[in-house]
């Protein structure tokens, strides 16, 4: 699959699967596409001339074939029939889960609502110590490391949080590395005092809201049933306004009962936040708030509507950034990197409060997926090496996929939830990941040929 081209709304768009060049099309040049790969211009010309000039089509098709003949149109697989270059695997990031309890009771949480099925506790600052030392001992000539400090809610072990930020930034400078902390959390126990080291000490924040109050406290409830969203929103607003330039996103779940989810995205940027992820819910398929197959039209017209609205306030000067349609087509991951995918169970790996190793945060639990323990120094490198091996070119049907470069094969663990197998993705995320891509690259090439985006170079327009 060479070449892959979509509309929307009257914006003709074609993409290089391979080289990543990104066409705002013509009516005709759009058309030509279907020729200047295996057909001449006279096979063009003989088929167009009834609806177009021959002058017009010979020049059209000569654009599209020099794009060709620099190999950048139609471009080769740079790995078909190649080996990959694995390489050694080497951890750069963990996701330490501070806490195994929480003090909300989403109904969604694939955390079992924190406890990971299993007994609530927190991590020791000992284990976060360990964890550290294992991370940096693993990295290699890795120089730039991460650490994200994850739950349940983080925030119930603040202290501990503290003490291994501490203790990682002395050995990291030690070592002759350096490690960016992040945090993700509900919002709940933030306060004017933990917020400002927060902001001081945290490279990114994830703050966790749904929504619209109705939304957010359908499915993100407190221990007592009622809903999260008035002990957190100003909570949120006071961090999303100290972050000011640094790091964050406001980060949602929508589910079957807000399919009208840009509402919620506008919502939250309506507030004043800027930077915002909304996120279709992995459930299984039997819940009632699990998607399914057949509102997949549904999330296409909200995906493309906010796509709208999103190049609207670009040109009134508002814009915001929505996680899903920020892509960089020039300076983005090395084409190593989009073949790999996240790194889960290879470069990045999930500590539990007992120290016990896993792929990542929601392979928590899962037995046969337990990797060691950074209190006995110990990891399964057959594992590690089998994530690493894991990608595009292990699974049929990321083979043959368009966006193969943009998903990198889609997440591990939902591969594992729906299919039992690491090399066959969850399709309905795969359908969902496709249109919001098509969205993101209809506004890249939309706003670049205004030059309202910085960079339109990625941007040809024929």
């Amino acid at each position: 699959m060479g070449i892959h081209k979509f509309e929307i709304d009257g914006s003709k768009i074609a993409l290089d699967v391979n080289s990543s060049l990104l066409l705002a099309l013509d009516d005709l040049s759009y058309r030509l596409l279907d020729y200047v790969d295996d057909k001449s211009v006279d096979d063009a010309i003989k088929d167009l001339n009834h609806i177009y000039g021959e002058r017009d089509i010979i020049e059209a098709y000569e654009e599209l074939a020099a794009l060709k003949d620099n190999g950048t149109l139609f471009a080769p697989d740079p790995y078909e029939g190649e080996d990959l270059p694995y390489g050694e695997p080497v951890v750069k990031s963990l996701c330490l889960n501070v806490a195994h309890d929480c003090n909300l009771r989403c109904k969604y949480c694939f955390a079992s609502t924190g406890n990971f099925k299993g007994q609530r506790k927190l991590m020791s600052s000992e284990v976060g110590k360990k964890a550290i030392d294992f991370l940096i001992a693993h990295s290699a000539s890795r120089r730039h490391l991460e650490v994200d400090m994850f739950g349940g809610e983080p925030m119930m072990n603040f202290d501990v949080i503290k003490e291994i930020v501490e203790y990682g930034r002395d050995k990291a400078d030690k070592e002759g590395k350096s490690i960016n902390f992040t945090l993700t959390t509900n919002a709940i126990l933030l306060d004017d005092k933990n917020m400002e080291y927060i902001n001081e000490n945290f490279y990114n924040v994830v703050l966790s809201l749904d929504g619209r109050p109705e939304v957010n406290d359908r499915m993100r409830i407190l221990k007592d049933g009622s809903g999260s969203y008035g002990c957190i929103v100003d909570k949120i607003l006071k961090m999303v306004q100290m972050r000011k330039e640094k790091e964050y996103y406001v980060r949602g779940t929508y589910t079957r009962y807000n399919l009208d989810f840009a509402q919620d995205v506008l919502h939250m940027v309506d507030l004043g936040i800027d930077r915002v992820s909304v996120e279709p819910v992995v459930a299984p398929e039997d819940a009632d708030y699990a998607l399914q197959e057949q509102d997949l039209p549904v999330i296409r017209d909200q995906y493309r509507f906010l796509a709208h609205e999103y190049i609207k306030r670009y040109r009134e000067g508002k814009p915001f950034i929505f996680f899903h349609f920020n892509v960089d087509l020039d300076e983005g991951p090395c084409l190593q990197k989009r073949i790999k995918g996240c790194g889960a169970g290879n470069e990045y790996l999930a500590v539990t409060p007992d120290g016990d190793i896993y792929p990542c945060h929601q392979f928590v639990g899962i037995n046969k997926y337990k990797m060691g323990n950074v209190i006995r120094k110990e990891l399964d490198r057959d594992m590690q090496l089998k994530f690493m091996k894991t990608n595009i070119y292990t699974k049929s049907r990321c083979r043959i996929c368009w966006a193969r470069y943009f998903c990198s094969g889609g997440c591990h663990a939902s591969a594992h939830q729906f299919s039992g197998s690491l090399d066959v993705p969850h399709r309905l995320s795969c359908e969902i990941l496709k249109i919001r891509l098509e969205c993101a690259l209809m506004i890249k090439a939309v706003l670049s040929n205004e030059n309202l985006y910085a960079k339109e170079a990625d941007t040809n327009e024929l």
